[in-house]
């Protein structure tokens, strides 16, 4: 069940009936809305509740075990629950890729191993709800927080659906109070979410969907019919593609939250503005930065240790992000690049101390730097093979300023992307205003309107959203 369809809609419209009808039915609401979160995962595939249930289940009875435990048995308790859940990650996610990595080294020494893969399709979204169940474990291990007492409460923190299949990575001390306790909506926070949903939809629809299918896909399917300038383009639009895209996914997650009465924290802060790749990451999937710092990067050492160690400390935590987002050696180069120019701007800090206040020039040179490098990054990113990838950078040097296969919709496409990154939060905060001041029938007319729009102006079909496969 996609985002952008009718049966989400009216799933969402009965969540919010049930949510705010029984907000004084603890029990009622928890079950009713764990059914609603168990329909919209089960219309990928109904056997995969099982897996998020059984995860669920199992980490939740670990942390009842761990209350008042002693520290031997907490930590074999922590121990037990890695190994489940990442054991679970690794068997669906990241078997057949260790295995063909394996006999590919082994038939490279000379020795012959059978080929052989494990047919099993990928849950949706185990990413996801895998390092959510688990900080939840970690949290109750550190006593950060205490174990909750009900199941059910915490099957539906798991499985809570706007934010089930890509996020935002919500920590259980944020989301399991307001699950159990429930939450009012105002008119005015009720308007707000439904204007955040509308302007993810058309985010997702005239920016990154069509970038997709008029600039990105073509020339990530076929580089060697493109010239550099195309290509360069193609690159830029897969920047603003998958930004638009995931961001859109974010704005509706948190306006779906928000209208059952659940304040989602945000998940981007225009990282495209950022001075630094260290910045980028403090801008960027906000709720897996702040994941990989706190349960990995701090765990590992940190900045505690001395320079050499810091900087192993980083190239792990973003070689691991890499291979997070995909069984495949092109993430781990992904991650890779990341991890290297974080710790080449922590060298280079060493000799050039921060000044007090940076000049405009040097801040609008750390911009365009720092965009360049992750967009050369999100290359390897989106190609299917390093050698699509190589053949995208050998497009990028070939000096061919042909442009016969630059569409006036494709680039109007990323004027727009560009435009929304830039627009200044003065600008949406009127827009809201605006948009409150109108009487609830106007609102609702001009959301219905934007989407029979949307529907009737797209050129392309809706694709599902790009952070759906992790």
């Amino acid at each position: 069940m996609q985002f952008h369809s009718f049966e989400y809609a009216v799933l969402l419209l009965v969540a919010m009936a049930c949510a705010h009808g029984l907000a004084k039915a603890r029990r009622a609401r928890t079950l009713v809305l764990l059914l609603l979160s168990s329909i919209f995962y089960g219309y990928w595939s109904s056997k995969y509740l099982v897996l998020i249930f059984g995860t669920a289940t199992s980490d939740f009875l670990i942390a009842r075990s761990m209350h008042r435990a002693s520290f031997a048995r907490r930590r074999a308790l922590l121990l037990t629950s890695l190994t489940i859940d990442l054991g679970i990650l690794c068997v669906f996610k990241y078997f057949n890729f260790f295995y063909s990595e394996v006999t590919a080294g082994l038939s490279a020494l000379g020795m012959t191993v059978s080929p052989w893969a494990l047919n099993v399709l990928l849950p949706v979204g185990i990413s996801f709800y895998t390092f959510q169940s688990l900080s939840y474990v970690v949290d109750v291990y550190r006593g950060d927080m205490k174990p909750t007492k009900r199941w059910t409460e915490y099957l539906l923190y798991v499985a809570f659906f706007p934010q089930l299949v890509a996020g935002p990575i919500v920590r259980a001390k944020e989301l399991l109070p307001q699950l159990s306790e429930g939450g009012a909506l105002t008119a005015e926070q009720g308007s707000t979410a439904i204007l955040r949903i509308a302007m993810g939809l058309a985010k997702k629809t005239l920016i990154a969907d069509t970038l997709g299918a008029h600039l990105v896909d073509p020339v990530f399917s076929s580089p060697q019919m493109y010239s550099a300038v195309e290509t360069l383009a193609a690159c830029y639009g897969y920047a603003f593609q998958i930004y638009a895209d995931f961001s859109a996914y974010s704005d509706i997650a948190i306006g779906s939250a928000a209208l059952l009465g659940v304040r989602i924290p945000e998940n981007f802060a225009t990282p495209y503005l950022a001075q630094s790749p260290r910045e980028f990451w403090r801008r960027w999937h906000i709720s897996l930065s702040t994941w990989l710092r706190d349960y990995l990067y701090i765990p590992l050492g940190g900045s505690a240790g001395n320079e050499p160690r810091t900087c192993v400390n980083l190239m792990v935590t973003m070689l691991l992000g890499g291979l997070w987002h995909g069984a495949s050696m092109t993430f781990v180069a992904w991650g890779a690049i990341h991890g290297l120019a974080i710790v080449a701007q922590r060298g280079l800090s060493h000799f050039f101390p921060k000044r007090p206040q940076r000049s405009r020039a040097w801040r609008v040179v750390g911009v365009v730097l720092t965009f360049h490098i992750v967009t050369a990054a999100w290359v390897l990113f989106r190609a299917p093979s390093f050698e699509i990838a190589s053949e995208i950078f050998a497009g990028l040097a070939s000096l061919d300023f042909g442009t016969a296969n630059l569409s006036t919709v494709a680039l109007l496409a990323l004027l727009l992307g560009i435009a929304s990154h830039l627009l200044p939060d003065s600008v949406l905060e009127q827009i809201k205003r605006a948009f409150h001041r109108l009487p609830a029938f106007a609102q609702a007319l001009l959301v219905v309107a934007l989407l029979w729009g949307l529907e009737e102006t797209s050129r392309t079909e809706l694709a599902p959203f790009i952070y759906f496969q992790f």
